[in-house]
């Protein structure tokens, strides 16, 4: 018989108890959250912003909260398309045989976080699917706490703007773009080989990858606090009658696999033009579409693409709610001008040597309220490059500080884990109880990497 006091039990709770127990605590529900911020900013806008009149905030709030509906549509079908395309046969069956190894709460914690990393780093919406679906499939393997492997999943996430598809430093390396603010005031570019595969930026990535295995590992729930994947009963679908179905036209036709065939081959020949003419636009689109056609060749008849679509989509419920929410957020920020205050007070105090660290420090505060790379460079980009050009600081690396404080901020912000816990089927509250170390570590090794190698 134990005789533990209340107040010894209490000592002895693990850090991950602890904090899991904070956020489900303090933490709202994430459209909840969304509404609260709406609310500080409008605050913040009225009492600080230069614009930041009642007329103004209404106007912008509503403006932006529709200004957002593409990309919403857009983050839909990446999670839509995506999700259809990781539970086709064949990528099944790879990610069965990628785990059959997995034995182990570790190997499984490892396994997810790295390759979640590697997908992020490659295309971060690739990423944030296959890192979901991953985890889903590893807790029906070994008993594990799920939420626990789901923020291992969310965490690689975590370097995705340090890769070739964070819209940051693609946006300085396209000549011509929109985005390319660095290209508009110096009249250069700047190539991936001065931003992410600079020294400052190669050396934290690699360490985040080789730390957080380690630290997911110590903070492993106890058996007592483990809360394990329980797979949802499965609604099976009607059986046709095989006898009536071969004799009806329409419904071979729905089986055969010619039409998805058809559309798969025409989106290849698409991408062969389009590359060979130099025309091949990597971003948010070509993800999108790439999904879709390799799905609909991977599921073979259009029939069975459009079950897998269907089952997809009921997981965007939460996604249509937050978006436009969020959408508003930005529109009273960038409106108002209260984004701009906050970044160029952070430069103009700034000298050439601190302007990257105190970038990447205020990226991460701005980042909480507009959590979209593209958009945040937008407010942020204009007043930190004239300044890195008026200090002679660094300009490469100052328009990495900005990508490295958007993407840790990302581990608090729960934009982001929309379409990751979605897929995962949780609750957002639990996953940042794990994400906040996340969040600590690479505020660290990138912060640290801005301090010593720039």
């Amino acid at each position: 018989m134990s005789t533990q006091s209340p107040a010894a039990a209490k000592r002895s709770r693990s850090f991950t108890s602890i904090s899991i127990d904070l956020f489900e605590r303090l933490m709202p529900d994430a459209f909840v959250l969304a509404i609260a911020l709406t609310a500080l900013v409008a605050i913040a806008a009225a009492i600080f912003a230069p614009r930041g009149t009642p007329a103004v905030i209404l106007t912008s709030w509503y403006a932006g909260t529709f200004n957002i509906l593409g990309f919403a549509f857009q983050m839909i079908l990446i999670l839509v398309t995506g999700h259809a395309l990781a539970y086709s046969p064949p990528i099944q069956r790879g990610l069965r045989r990628l785990i059959s190894a997995i034995r182990t709460p570790n190997q499984a914690v490892t396994v997810t976080f790295l390759v979640a990393a590697a997908a992020s780093w490659i295309n971060w919406g690739f990423g944030l699917v296959i890192g979901a679906v991953l985890a889903r499939e590893v807790a029906k393997q070994v008993r594990v706490d799920f939420a626990w492997l789901v923020a291992a999943a969310y965490s690689g996430f975590v370097i995705y703007a340090s890769g070739p598809s964070g819209s940051i430093p693609l946006s300085q390396a396209s000549a011509g773009n929109a985005l390319n603010i660095v290209e508009k005031i110096t009249g250069h570019i700047v190539p991936f080989s001065q931003s992410i595969f600079s020294a400052f930026n190669v050396v934290p990535t690699l360490l985040v990858l080789f730390i957080m295995p380690f630290v997911f590992i110590l903070v492993r729930p106890r058996a007592e606090e483990m809360q394990v994947f329980v797979p949802p009963s499965e609604s099976t679908a009607p059986v046709l009658d095989q006898t009536r179905t071969r004799v009806l036209f329409a419904r071979r036709i729905e089986r055969s696999a010619l039409g998805s065939m058809f559309l798969a081959a025409a989106g290849i020949a698409y991408v062969a033009v389009a590359w060979m003419g130099g025309q091949l636009t990597v971003d948010i689109n070509l993800v999108i579409f790439l999904f879709l056609i390799a799905g609909l060749a991977l599921h073979g008849s259009p029939l069975n693409y459009g079950d897998a679509v269907k089952n997809a989509a009921k997981q965007t419920g939460s996604m249509m709610l937050q978006y436009p929410i969020y959408g508003g957020i930005m529109g009273i920020m960038t409106t108002t001008g209260l984004a701009q205050i906050i970044s160029s007070s952070i430069a103009a105090s700034a000298s050439a040597e601190t302007l990257p660290i105190l970038s990447f420090v205020s990226s991460i505060f701005i980042s909480l309220v507009i959590p979209s790379g593209g958009g945040h460079w937008a407010v942020q980009g204009p007043f930190t490059i004239p300044a890195a050009v008026a200090l002679n600081a660094s300009i490469p690396a100052t328009t990495m500080a900005v990508a490295m404080g958007e993407e840790v901020a990302n581990m608090l912000q729960p934009f982001w884990a929309l379409p990751v816990v979605a897929i995962a089927g949780i609750g957002i509250q639990r996953v940042m109880g794990f994400t906040v170390l996340t969040f600590i570590v690479s505020a660290i090794v990138y912060g640290g990497a801005l301090l010593l190698l720039v």
